[in-house]
């Protein structure tokens, strides 16, 4: 963990998933009006589920197994969308150079993901989380009853 990380879209591996999966929002655009809900929205919703689970995980740091289990969610997602990629390749929509590189970067990302599963301390330990305190006040005057 080289870097400062305050909050989840900090995080290398987020950033890089947040911009291939508008690249792929990009390039989906051109794809044939018949293939909207069996392959277009498909790894749309794959691509970008990446990203939330990535945001979700960060939320549940304070619990290292709600974290792992939610990169986990994003590994598969990663994992459908270089399936989808695949498709989308196969059938023409995707040139073999934008299919490459997509899937390379895919692989990164699941391969950032579970790194971070298997070292999760950096990311949940005490140090580790640096929540601004907020105060929490509770008024303490007896209530009485008219």
């Amino acid at each position: 963990m080289s870097e400062q990380v305050e909050d989840f879209d900090d995080l290398r591996v987020y950033r890089t998933a947040f911009r291939h999966s508008m690249t792929i929002f990009d390039l989906s655009t051109e794809w044939p009006k018949e293939e909207r809900y069996a392959l277009t929205d498909q790894i749309r919703r794959s691509s970008r589920a990446v990203c939330s689970n990535i945001a979700e995980a960060w939320s549940k740091r304070r619990y290292e197994a709600h974290f792992v289990s939610k990169l986990s969610d994003a590994e598969g997602e990663a994992a459908e969308t270089i399936t989808w990629l695949d498709f989308a390749h196969t059938c023409e929509y995707l040139d073999a150079d934008e299919h490459d590189e997509l899937r390379d970067e895919y692989r990164k990302i699941r391969g950032g993901l579970v790194k971070m599963m298997k070292n999760p301390d950096p990311w949940c330990g005490p140090s580790a989380l640096r929540d601004p305190e907020v105060p929490y006040e509770t008024d303490t005057t007896p209530q009485t009853e008219n």
